[in-house]
């Protein structure tokens, strides 16, 4: 098969690359879109330790099988399907407990971090267990599908995080994830939402998407006393993260209602400090969100009945032969890019 490869430090081969081995539980994808996540991006470089080289990258996909394992159920070869980016195995005391993205077994498509090495969805191919793939609707497009790992971590931090009717929403970080999670915290009942970023293109999307108000995030402390204007005195009865670094955890924090609630997304950083005592003394609470906990489906709904629009976080297709080019301008100069996906068709 063909297949975008990760040789080596900002390079990226497209070239001749045996195809998958099928297991008996697996499934044969011949891949229609794959779309180009912000962990890819900063994993090409070498910089994160998890696209240790040679590795094919790519988490975010949909396509058609085209073989079945002998053990496989429900599934047929000519499906359309989607695939959660976490391989879970079912069997250890977390999968049993209903917590199958904490996996004691777990690996991530398209990851390569020492310990395992799964090749992912930018290729012609890829093999994957069953119970990770869903059904797609007939009206999901392979492009729209292939944004469905995205929509499933906005979905997954909303569905940890205790939301009621009309609560007041602060929402940090206005990529990907941060304009799913504004959907998400709508359809469960959110009130007024407020959004920050960096990114006027960014926060001009989100307005489109439904915040309530956007807030240019120039400078740490302008940014915090600006949230803290725009959700009023008491402070926002949930706060989202989704950036990763000290300063945008510093302001969902700040921001917090006494007794409220932060749910942390991003992780950019791998570690920052907290303030302890505002945690303690006003009984916040903290959530970490890894990934999404078995709400593939429910999103796949979601995204066919529009009730989760992410036609406006597509910023562009490209074709996997072009991935150098691509990959290079993503990382020298993002923009206001979204999220590009490789179609295959």
């Amino acid at each position: 098969m063909q297949a975008l490869v990760n040789t080596a430090p900002y390079v990226l081969e497209y070239r001749t690359w045996a195809d998958p081995e099928m297991g008996p539980d697996d499934l044969l994808i011949c891949v229609k879109a794959c779309a180009i996540c912000g962990s890819d991006i900063k994993g090409y470089s070498g910089k994160t330790g998890r696209r240790q080289p040679p590795i094919i990258m790519g988490h975010e996909a949909a396509g058609e099988v085209v073989a079945l394992g002998a053990n496989v159920q429900g599934f047929a070869v000519g499906d359309r399907v989607a695939f959660d980016s976490t391989v879970y195995c079912r069997c250890c005391v977390n999968c049993l407990a209903g917590h199958a993205n904490l996996c004691l077994d777990r690996q991530v498509v398209g990851v390569s971090e020492g310990t395992y090495r799964r090749h992912g969805a930018m290729a012609e191919y890829i093999a994957v267990p069953w119970w990770i793939a869903i059904h797609l609707p007939d009206t999901l497009s392979y492009t729209r599908a292939a944004l469905i790992e995205t929509v499933s971590i906005g979905v997954h931090a909303a569905n940890r995080t205790p939301l009621t009717l009309n609560d007041r929403v602060a929402i940090i970080g206005a990529g990907a994830v941060g304009l799913v999670t504004l959907q998400a915290a709508r359809l469960k009942g959110a009130g007024k939402i407020v959004i920050s970023d960096l990114s006027e293109g960014r926060l001009a999307l989100a307005r489109a998407l439904g915040a309530d108000v956007t807030i240019r995030a120039d400078q740490a402390d302008a940014t915090t006393e600006a949230l803290r204007a725009a959700l009023g005195a008491q402070g926002a009865d949930a706060a989202f993260e989704a950036v990763g670094v000290q300063a945008t955890v510093d302001a969902a924090i700040a921001v917090t209602r006494v007794g409220g609630s932060v749910t942390l997304i991003g992780n950019v950083a791998p570690w920052v400090e907290v303030a302890l005592q505002r945690i303690v003394t006003g009984e916040l609470n903290l959530y970490g969100v890894c990934a999404s906990n078995r709400e593939y489906s429910a999103c796949a709904e979601l995204v066919a009945a529009g009730r989760i629009n992410v036609d406006p976080l597509i910023s562009a297709t490209a074709r996997l032969e072009d991935g150098q080019q691509v990959f290079d301008a993503l990382y020298q100069n993002p923009g206001d890019n979204i999220r590009t996906v490789f179609v295959m068709d």
